[in-house]
């Protein structure tokens, strides 16, 4: 009910299109949700919030690569002016040599090392989904609040034109009163006073839409302004229950504690650095005169196995610098995260009040819209018999474009702050 009173209050404030006030109209008009879309494929923060979750998931692939062996293999073929000879001792022909190698590797123990480096991979992986989805809500709040303000400044205009409208009518009235005998000189300047204030702050209203307009393009990848078209509707308060249970799964404490989780692991991977290594390689390698693309059966074959050991005893103290480094990390990203829960619950009961106050704001505006318009009728009849000044008159019309101002700007203020909530939960309402 409350909804539908707001939806007739605006409608009764806003009779006459753009064109007939002489404001331009842009020829790309988007809703809300086309404006997100666009904005979220073009903005370069969404490109490069992917572009960081691509290199994470190839660092987490080559984590796991890490367990796998590493194959090489060689070709080659020289020939030189050297005179070789058989066993009897007779002269041959120089030629070609050819050789084919293949060599593999295999590490069998690191220390634990690529177990703690797959657990730091798979971590960063989780941080760079988040910063994604929490890059891709920011970003749709940015946008939001584009298309709400260029909706708003639309809004606006048409005030300041129906403020002008009345002024001019006003001044008209004042001099056929003045004609009339039934009004006073001073009564047509004051009138004429308002026409002109009425006059610029209509232009103000007009140069602000411009700005917002050509703001809202360029967030969606436009070269020219936007219009918003919104929805005439205004959304419910939703729960704040469900919400706040579902707290901990906001975009900026999921990136938070994986990167808590990823300093953890690469302490572990610190710590190898203090165990032995072992490795374990296979070489193969094919060596004759016949071309590989004719035959391989006259090659002289030679293949090896060898196992390694190698254990660091010390080096200048470098491990231990590099396990106080990965504490001190670790230290640093545990106290992050659990200031980002917090934070996100302080921000959580921040938004949440700004929402249901501007809700009820718009109530409260929409009630003084109809109290002024109905004082403003009746300071008008009372100044046609005479019972009141055109001061009384002047400060009820500048009572009304003030009341019509404050619903404007509270619907605004509440789309905004839905919208910052769900910037912050990381989902949709």
């Amino acid at each position: 009910m409350k909804v539908a009173f707001v939806v007739a209050i605006l409608l009764l404030m806003a009779p006459r299109p753009l064109r007939a006030q002489g404001v331009p109209v842009p020829e790309q008009q988007v809703t809300v949700d086309d404006a997100v879309r666009r904005a979220l494929s073009v903005q370069p923060a969404m490109v490069e919030a992917e572009g960081t979750r691509r290199n994470a998931k190839a660092s987490d692939r080559s984590a796991v690569a890490a367990f796998l062996p590493s194959l090489t293999t060689s070709a080659g073929a020289s020939r030189n002016n050297t005179i070789r000879t058989d066993p009897s001792g007779v002269p041959q022909p120089t030629g070609y040599s050819y050789t084919i190698g293949l060599n593999a590797n295999l590490e069998l123990f690191d220390g634990f090392r690529r177990y703690a480096q797959k657990k730091a991979a798979s971590a960063s992986l989780d941080a760079a989904e988040a910063g994604l989805l929490n890059e891709r809500y920011q970003v749709t709040l940015t946008t939001k609040q584009l298309f709400y303000d260029a909706a708003a400044q639309e809004e606006l205009v048409r005030v300041a034109d129906a403020q002008l409208r009345r002024a001019r009518e006003q001044l008209d009235a004042t001099k056929q009163r003045l004609l009339l005998g039934s009004a006073t000189r001073s009564d047509t300047l004051r009138s004429a006073v308002e026409v002109g204030n009425a006059r610029i702050l209509l232009m103000q209203a007009q140069a602000n839409l411009a700005s917002s307009q050509m703001n809202l393009g360029r967030q969606i990848g436009l070269d020219e302004p936007a219009r918003a078209v919104p929805d005439s509707t205004l959304p419910p308060v939703p729960d704040p229950e469900p919400l706040r249970e579902g707290m901990q799964t906001a975009p900026e404490v999921v990136q938070a504690e994986a990167a808590a989780k990823a300093s953890r692991a690469g302490i572990w991977v610190a710590r190898s650095q203090y165990f032995p290594s072992l490795n374990l390689s296979y070489n193969n390698t094919h060596q004759g005169s016949d071309s590989p693309l004719t035959s391989l059966g006259n090659y002289d074959v030679s293949w090896s196995w060898r196992f390694g050991l190698s254990w660091t005893l010390f080096n200048g103290l470098q491990r231990e610098g590099n396990q106080v480094s990965a504490d001190v990390q670790r230290d640093v990203n545990e106290a992050r995260a659990a200031d980002a829960r917090r934070q996100v619950n302080s921000d959580f009961t921040r938004q949440y009040t700004t929402l249901s106050t501007a809700y009820q704001q718009i109530s409260i505006a929409a009630e003084n819209v109809a109290a002024a318009g109905e004082d403003l009728r009746v300071q008008d009849e009372r100044y046609r018999m005479g019972a009141a000044t055109i001061l009384d008159l002047l400060t009820s019309q500048e009572s009304l474009t003030q009341a019509q101002v404050s619903l404007i700007q509270a619907r605004f203020n509440y789309l905004v702050a839905r919208a910052g909530l769900e910037a912050l939960i990381g989902r949709e309402l």
